[in-house]
């Protein structure tokens, strides 16, 4: 029964698959063998039906033996393929590579120029973003701000030691400010007014104008003093900051900018921080560009001018043709239909005082000034300067709030404790309220001239909030060096030649020192490089001297005492060059002659004489001894000298017609080096028997020429090559 039953099963399936193939269709024979083999996989099979199945492709005995394919019952024909090691369908085989190594056959190494990789510029991670953060502000708002991510927020606050706290929680201003930088992002501190007691306040006034214009003298007159009179070269080299009475009874704080054009800078930090700008023009002698760029800084930080036409004494004034000026610069003055005023005054006859006074107080009272008195003080450095028995100095404007004795503060990258508080007079004070100029001590390290005054609840936020922010400086200043390394990496053909100037700086204020090194930096030219290594404040000590040594610098001392006879004697030692001056003209000059003296000059051809061709001369039939035949040429110098090291170039109708090395050169059968004016000679061009008489004889010769120091009337200089 068994067996007739498999004889069936088998037969059905025959059977099933002869009908599921269509009539007339072709069936080839790699098919029917694989249909074969699939039906009968899980079939234990019988050889007495195979009869039953030869049909489907004539399979031999041999491909129907008993195998067990359990596991191939519901495997296709493609998977039966690729067991088998058989091609399925259309598809051909691989085509294998063969390699065939060449024996006996070395190349030599192919001899090419070195090409040195291209420097990939650094670039900055992104653009410097600036963010406004304030007292109470959550993690989600600095998380928006920042652009960073809640977590990443709260691992930076576990980092700084400060409690994780809910993403709605408040933050204090320090911590807001911290966490910004650790990402990498500039802040701005926005302070709220909000239950304080708002009080107005005296307007800060910023005196600017052209170099020797007045500006000093004029605040002079205001105050009774004699300021100018105590000034290295009668023009003011710093910003200086004071108060003063008026006679109505009102205090105005006065900011006095230096009117060079190397004190740009502080120039553009007088007019961030003041109310009002007095713009001083000298009626005689109109405006000039000191005057147009501090009208540019004053309308960059939005702020009202008064315009103060000094001078208006002296016989050549002429007042009426400064105004029309200022008018043709875009300032609308009353007189013209505009809202500016213009009042004429004469710092040295004391007259017109009043009438600016009143123009100052009626232009602050129109502005409302008022500031918050109680709270936390904000203030700003004007000047910063380091003292030997005080320490580091600091001279600031109270912008809001009440600066107290003993409160710890960070100032840009510095902390301290406030130690003691000036006024302008020099007299000790407990508090400082706004719109007041003080002098504060008790700062661990010298400001910049332009830092925040922040004020902090302890020594330790102190100490966290000043490492965060130089840590951010630093960053900043090697990411600077890298751009500049980079663009110094590939100089061009030009400044193939350009040799480096390396200068330290030593001033008697900060504000001083950026100033002199922003001058220095402004006398590079495409043959010398001023490179400033070193900036202090301060005179000059061993330790500069040390690094003078080590990097072959000259010491810049600008407005500074002498030094001590050792460190002066150790110099002459070393030969490192010195430079002390008082007055930023006669620096820039020095500096400048020092530049023309290192500078390695253009090489350029000139021609230093002239000579005429008057007769012929032929020498023939020499031995080998001698020499070859020689053609000799009878000149009289015309012009300039002719010198037998230099190249001759021999001019016919103007064109050149030969150039070569002199190899002979005569006067009277004697040898000589130079003919001068008016003398003959006879000359001999190496390789050269082409003379004809009025000929013309150039003498060339290489000279190094090298660049001048240049200085303008509006005391602006530069290095022409």
């Amino acid at each position: 029964m068994a067996w007739r039953a498999s004889g069936r099963k088998v037969a059905s399936l025959g059977n099933a698959l002869a009908i599921s193939v269509p009539e007339g269709a072709l069936v080839s024979r790699s098919y029917s063998k694989h249909a074969i083999k699939s039906i009968t996989a899980s079939e234990i099979w019988m050889p007495g039906s195979l009869n039953k199945l030869q049909f489907l492709g004539g399979c031999s005995n041999k491909d129907l033996t008993r195998r067990p394919l359990v596991r191939y019952f519901h495997a296709s024909l493609q998977l039966l393929a690729k067991k088998n090691g058989e091609s399925f369908g259309l598809k051909t085989a691989r085509r294998e590579k063969y390699y065939v190594k060449k024996d006996g056959k070395t190349q030599p190494p192919v001899e090419a120029p070195y090409v040195p990789s291209t420097v990939k510029k650094v670039t900055k991670q992104g653009l410097d973003k600036t963010i406004d953060i304030f007292e109470g502000m959550t993690v989600v708002e600095l998380s928006k701000r920042t652009g960073k991510s809640i977590s990443d927020l709260q691992d930076i606050m576990v980092n700084v030691g400060e409690k994780v706290c809910s993403e709605f929680d408040s933050l204090s201003i320090d911590i807001a400010e911290l966490v910004a930088m650790e990402v990498g992002v500039n802040v701005k501190r926005l302070h709220s007014n909000e239950g304080s007691e708002i009080l107005p306040r005296p307007p800060v006034v910023t005196v600017m104008g052209h170099v020797d214009h007045g500006k000093t003298s004029l605040l002079d007159a205001l105050r009774q003093t004699s300021l100018a009179a105590k000034e290295a070269g009668g023009i003011t080299q710093h910003l200086g900051a004071f108060v003063v009475s008026m006679q109505s009874g009102a205090s105005i704080t006065f900011l006095d900018t230096p009117g060079h054009a190397a004190f740009s800078a502080m120039r553009a930090r007088g007019a961030a921080v003041t109310d009002i700008v007095v713009l001083v023009v000298a009626a005689d002698d109109g405006v000039m560009p000191q005057t147009l760029e501090a009208l540019a800084h004053a309308k960059a930080a939005n702020v009202p001018i008064v315009v103060a036409i000094n001078k208006c004494d002296k016989p050549g004034a002429n007042p009426e043709r400064v105004k029309v000026q200022l008018a043709s610069e875009g300032l609308a003055l009353e007189e013209m239909g505009g809202d500016i005023q213009a009042v004429e005054v004469s710092a040295t006859k004391k007259t017109g005082l009043d009438i600016l006074e009143e123009a100052l107080l009626l232009q602050a009272e129109m502005m409302e000034l008022k500031a918050r008195v109680d709270g936390p003080a904000q203030a700003y450095v004007v000047e910063a300067r380091l003292d030997k028995g005080r320490g580091p100095l600091a001279t600031a404007i109270v912008k809001a709030g009440t600066l107290i004795c003993g409160r710890y503060v960070v100032v840009g990258a510095e902390w301290g404790r406030i130690r003691a508080i000036r006024d302008t007079i020099g007299k000790l004070t407990e508090k400082a309220k706004p719109a007041m100029p003080v002098e504060i001590e008790g700062l661990k390290g010298l400001p910049m001239a332009g830092d925040d005054i922040v004020v902090v609840e302890s020594e330790e936020r102190a100490r966290m909030l000043s490492a965060g922010r130089k840590k951010k400086l630093d960053k900043d200043r090697l990411l600077k060096i890298g751009e500049e390394r980079m663009e110094l990496a590939s100089p061009s053909e030009e400044e193939s030649e350009r040799v480096e100037l390396p200068i330290i700086v030593k001033a008697d204020v900060q504000g001083t020192v950026q100033a002199v090194t922003d001058s220095l930096r402004s006398l590079n030219s495409s043959q010398v490089f001023v490179s400033v290594v070193h900036v202090g404040v301060g005179s000059i000590s061993q330790s500069d001297l040390d690094l003078a040594q080590a990097c072959g610098a000259c010491i810049v001392g600008f407005n500074i005492r002498s030094p001590p006879s050792a460190v002066i004697q150790a110099a002459d030692r070393a030969k490192i060059k010195i430079i002390l001056q008082r007055v930023i003209y006669h620096l820039l000059k020095d500096i400048g002659e020092l530049i023309v003296e290192k500078a390695p000059g253009t090489s350029e051809t000139q021609v230093a004489g002239e000579a005429q061709v008057l007769d012929i001369f032929e020498i023939t039939g020499r031995s080998k001894s001698k020499g070859a035949d020689v053609k000799i040429a009878g000149c009289k110098v015309i012009t300039g000298h002719i010198a037998k090291s230099s190249i001759m170039r021999l001019l016919r109708s103007g064109e050149v017609v030969f150039e070569g090395s002199c190899a002979s050169l005569k006067q009277e059968k004697q040898d000589v080096e130079t003919v001068t004016k008016g003398k003959e000679c006879g000359v001999v061009i190496e390789d050269c028997f082409d003379f004809q008489i009025g000929d013309v004889v150039q003498c060339l010769e290489e000279i190094r020429r090298k660049p001048k120091f240049i200085s303008s009337d509006n005391g602006a200089v530069r290095i022409e090559c």
